[in-house]
């Protein structure tokens, strides 16, 4: 089995080699024989990728140590779900299961595709060459189904990380390849829209929902990586600006500002170097994050050993394809020039354009803020580290502002907003930031500093502009004899983008507020005996007992504590502390006590042999606005994608 996925996955980095010539030369000579030998090695490469990747799925369901990969990912304790999703525990795997997704968006984009005969020849030669690459490492750097010598064989497999075995890491890394691999699409069609010369708006119409579902998975795996660290960690927190949380938050700052960028281009016919340039730099980062990720440059916890030549590879693979494309764009610059010319600085565009620039100081922050170390070490040859309290002091001074940006954007008319139209459109959505702002003074004073008060007026601004929308276009319908609940599924229908787009928006200002909320967090260490009590804002906790943990494969102990509020018991809390024994490392898996004001979070550090505890508590107040925010931006995305049938048959994503 593992022999048939070998050789299929080599035939796969031949098959992208010629269909990637084949692609260039129909696209170069407008040549449909070619273009149809291209198309069809897009097909054929995605058959062997899928025989190759289901060959490598098999070897680990049935636990093949012959495979040095397997040996490394997986162990006989495991779980079979565990033991399949180990695949992408490792690089090997990992870039197998990237080159799969590749290959499978772009047999979906060719197959959905097929009549736009100008761009498609390009298209499969940049998505061939990108699978050529993904291939290339495969085969020849980090092979997955390398075999071991008989003398190096063992009995049983080395196993996942402890920390890896959760039911959110069967998930999270398939949202964010989905996000990150999905960019390619978008990418490939900016790409031939450029090297045919068709710079209209054709490529980027087609690859509106291709777009928007990468980001949708990108996002969805951001938040659950969030929700991983917050359950699994164990270090009371949900986002440390790691390196690799880095890698993928920087795609998604680029592709957000596109997203929003684009609009102008479809309205006004403006903005189109903006939205190349930013189509460019989303799947640029998406390469490079992948790189700083498996090449061992920056230090991480959720970083693959350090490969040289593979970081080199890599590297001079980013940079080339970074250089082809914005080589085009500079060639093709004179000819995107706008037609139209920003008439006022209060209309939408101008709003539009500083949302661009917003989102790029943001991602320059977090670039550089990840870099440094790196980069101190090469001019000093001393590693500066760079912690969270950085990050947080200066992409406070952007995100409010882009938060703002989200109330004050559907307020201001295009080309030219006047002075009464304004006052009309802000009177209501200023006045209930005037209000949030005021509530949350009296409530919480100036305890966690300035920023929470500004966060929290600000969206109470946010949310006064999307209610006032939803009024005003609602109150229209009802006009027209619908009912409110009938209103608001014809706004939702017939103007999904829109409409979908504010309930995004909402869930950005629910995850702000519990962003928010960690100015007032609260930490402490306490060393408890059995009987001992401690008590954190209102609520009381007494510990209990220290009990072992009977499980075969870690060992350590579960602590008991019986959490009460007030004289009323709520709940019994037992955080753990582990030791594996295979892998020789601790973990603790703390307990958590949610509401929606606030988490208790309790971890177990240490049991002394007298019986006492050492534990560690957190409150951490409004975090749960964090995760509500997180599934009110999945609704909101899904409902700008709902396909809607339409008269004629077709759905309206068909036609978009």
């Amino acid at each position: 089995m593992s022999d048939l996925g070998a050789s299929a996955l080599g035939l796969a980095f031949f098959t992208a080699l010629a269909g990637t010539v084949a692609g260039l030369l129909g696209g170069l000579r407008k040549d449909p024989t070619w273009a149809s030998v291209a198309r069809r090695a897009v097909h054929i490469h995605f058959a062997l990728v899928t025989i190759a990747i289901a060959c490598l799925f098999a070897a680990f369901a049935t636990l093949d140590l012959q495979l040095e990969y397997v040996a490394a990912h997986a162990s006989r304790n495991m779980a079979v779900p565990y033991r399949i999703a180990a695949l992408w525990g490792g690089q090997a795997g990992s870039l197998l299961l990237w080159l799969w997704m590749l290959a499978g968006y772009g047999t979906a984009a060719v197959l959905v595709n097929r009549r736009n005969s100008g761009l498609l020849p390009w298209v499969c030669g940049m998505l061939l060459l990108n699978s050529a690459f993904f291939g290339l490492l495969l085969n020849f750097v980090s092979d997955p189904f390398a075999k071991l010598a008989p003398s190096q064989l063992l009995s049983d497999g080395a196993g996942l990380n402890p920390l890896l075995q959760h039911p959110v890491m069967m998930v999270h890394p398939l949202g964010l390849y989905l996000g990150l691999v999905g960019f390619a699409v978008p990418f490939a069609f900016a790409f031939a829209a450029m090297a045919s010369g068709e710079l209209g708006t054709a490529w980027m119409r087609t690859t509106r929902r291709w777009t928007l579902w990468a980001w949708f998975f990108l996002s969805l795996g951001i938040m659950l990586g969030g929700r991983w660290a917050y359950e699994v960690l164990g270090w009371g927190g949900y986002w440390a600006w790691d390196p690799v949380e880095n890698a993928s938050f920087m795609p998604w700052l680029a592709g957000t500002a596109y997203l929003h960028s684009v609009m102008v281009q479809e309205k006004r016919d403006m903005l189109k170097i903006w939205n190349l340039l930013l189509i460019g730099l989303t799947y640029t980062l998406c390469l490079f994050g992948t790189m700083l990720t498996r090449s061992g440059l920056v230090r991480s916890v959720h970083a693959f050993a350090q490969t040289e030549i593979f970081g080199i590879l890599f590297l001079g693979y980013v940079v080339t394809i970074a250089a082809l494309f914005f080589s085009l764009l500079i060639w093709r610059a004179p000819e995107l020039r706008a037609r139209h010319q920003l008439e006022s600085v209060l209309s939408r565009e101008a709003g539009f354009v500083v949302n661009n620039w917003l989102f790029l100081a943001f991602l320059g922050i977090v670039f550089w803020g990840t870099l440094f170390p790196k980069v101190s070490e090469w001019l000093t040859g001393t590693e500066v580290l760079i912690g969270p309290a950085w990050f947080n002091s200066l992409v406070g001074f952007v995100a409010l502002p882009l938060l703002l940006l989200t109330g004050i954007g559907p307020l201001i008319a295009w080309r030219r907003a006047s002075g009464s139209n304004l006052r009309r459109q802000f009177l209501w959505p200023a006045g209930a930031g005037l209000v949030a702002g005021g509530l949350a003074g009296a409530l919480a004073g100036l305890r966690g500093g300035v920023f929470p008060l500004l966060v929290w007026s600000v969206s109470g601004f946010v949310v006064g502009t999307i209610v006032q929308e939803y009024v005003r276009a609602v109150r229209a319908r009802m006009r027209h004899g619908e009912n409110p609940v009938t209103a608001v599924a014809t706004l939702l229908r017939k103007n999904q983008r829109r409409y979908g787009g504010y309930i995004v928006h909402l869930g950005v200002v629910f995850i702000f507020i519990g962003i928010a909320g960690a100015a007032f967090n609260e930490e402490r260490l306490e060393n408890m005996s059995p009987g001992d009590t401690v008590t954190m804002n209102g609520y009381r906790l007494e510990y209990k007992t220290a009990l072992p943990i009977p499980a075969q494969h870690y060992g350590g102990a579960v602590a008991r504590l019986a959490l009460y509020e007030g004289d009323r018991g709520v709940a019994t809390l037992t955080p753990e502390r582990r030791v594996y024994w295979l892998e020789q490392q601790p973990a603790s898996i703390p307990s958590v006590y949610s509401t929606l004001n606030e988490d208790l979070y309790v971890i177990l550090t240490a049991v002394e042999p007298d019986g006492s505890a050492t534990v560690k508590l957190y409150r951490n107040p409004l975090v749960n606005w964090i995760w509500i925010g997180g599934y009110t931006f999945v609704l909101g995305t899904l409902l700008i994608m709902w396909p809607h049938p339409t008269a004629g048959g077709r759905s309206r994503s068909a036609e978009e």
